[in-house]
């Protein structure tokens, strides 16, 4: 971020608190207009429930002493991972072979010597 941008942001703009991920939120003085500045890599998936309710002003309080214990069923977070090594693939897709089990809804194609 350019020197330029952050003196925008310290003059125009208020610190509303920051997540579990070092995301920053901030509001506009003038406009009320919310955005957030991503710690590391802008990933939108990054940004917790609670704080993505404040951004799309599903509610107005800012939720900056939220309570985010996690509970034992619950994932870690984990960025959008498409276009990656690591994105989802199926068993058959072409990074794992290609080849699938048949199942008995695949196609038999024509064969007019039978």
């Amino acid at each position: 971020m350019s020197f330029l941008t952050k003196l925008k942001i310290k003059l125009q703009s208020v610190k509303i608190g920051t997540d579990e991920f070092g995301n920053e939120y901030f509001e506009n003085k003038k406009n009320s207009k919310r955005f957030v500045i991503y710690k590391g890599i802008a990933e939108p998936s990054k940004i917790p429930a609670h704080w993505h309710g404040w951004m799309h002003y599903t509610t107005n309080s800012a939720p900056v002493n939220v309570d985010t214990h996690k509970h034992a069923w619950q994932k870690i977070h984990l960025p959008n991972l498409t276009g990656t090594k690591n994105a989802y693939a199926p068993k058959g897709h072409l990074n794992h072979g290609g080849k699938r089990e048949k199942v008995s809804s695949d196609y038999q194609s024509w064969n007019p010597n039978n």
